[in-house]
């Protein structure tokens, strides 16, 4: 069994996987390479590491065979397969980046590997560690207690689709976006590029009211499988749809009301990442 989970260094999120099996951590090669360098355009970063990987494989490097590809969630919300790594195996690949950064994230590292026993006695702290990272970029406590609780909401959900015979990944992204397309008439793709993110995760750049409407038809979603008793995909897609469209419902009546939009392009990215974004026209702001 393996688990899927986000960690930050200094602004950069590293997408990481634990195998429970092993008890060991593989983080993606290119996300550590990107805080690395410092590079905020991960398409720059990726190149960086194709090279980086050239190099290494022709000087025989054990580094680079060490890496296994496993699939992990893109910015497009989808699953492909990436280079991963070990601490162990990520330690030896960090020697070959000069960088200023490498003993921070050397120490980063065994942190982490830390962080996980203690999580895995007490859970709680993961909670802790996560209000604490939302409090230093500034969240209010109402946005954090909205993203807590819309976070328990999703787990609900997946919970059911974990044992309703939605075992995939690749199937859970594909039911999460028929869940936001529906409510949201944007993909999960889509609503990224609206905010300039890439591979940061959505729901933490989310305003409150995108988080309430999100919970609203997950929540609809989960209540309307156990209704139906949904099993497998083609049920689960129904589900999906149904509470997706409940919470569209909703949020169409609250900007009727209102006059503004739920969903915009308001992030909480550093100022020095942000983006220029499409206008309502489809030019680009001055």
């Amino acid at each position: 069994m393996k688990e899927n989970s986000l960690a930050v260094f200094e602004n950069y999120e590293i997408r990481r996987i634990y195998d429970e099996e092993s008890e060991t951590w593989y983080f993606s090669v290119v996300d550590i390479i990107q805080a690395l360098i410092q590079q905020p355009d991960y398409q720059a970063a990726r190149n960086y590491w194709k090279v980086l990987k050239n190099r290494l494989n022709k000087e025989g490097s054990e580094s680079v065979t060490k890496c296994n590809r496993l699939k992990m969630e893109a910015a497009d919300g989808k699953q492909y397969l990436t280079d991963v790594a070990d601490p162990e195996t990520l330690l030896r690949l960090i020697q070959s980046v000069p960088s200023p950064k490498a003993e921070p994230i050397k120490l980063w590292l065994a942190k982490v590997g830390y962080e996980r026993m203690q999580d895995m006695a007490d859970p709680a702290r993961s909670l802790d560690r996560a209000r604490e990272y939302w409090q230093q970029h500034g969240r209010s406590e109402k946005w954090i207690q909205q993203r807590m609780m819309g976070q328990e909401t999703r787990n609900k959900l997946t919970d059911y689709w974990k044992d309703h015979d939605i075992k995939e990944e690749e199937e859970y992204a594909i039911l999460t976006n028929i869940i936001h397309r529906e409510w949201a008439d944007v993909s999960v793709k889509k609503h990224k590029a609206m905010k300039g993110l890439q591979t940061q995760n959505l729901r933490d750049h989310m305003s409150e009211a995108e988080l309430i409407f999100t919970a609203l038809a997950e929540l609809s979603t989960r209540q309307i499988s156990e209704t139906m008793k949904a099993v497998g995909m083609k049920e689960n897609k129904v589900a999906g749809k149904t509470g997706g469209g409940i919470a569209k419902k909703a949020r169409h009546e609250l900007e009727a009301k209102t006059g503004k939009k739920v969903v915009t392009g308001e992030n909480f990215l550093p100022p020095g990442e942000k983006k220029s974004l499409p206008s309502s026209s489809g030019r680009k702001k001055k």
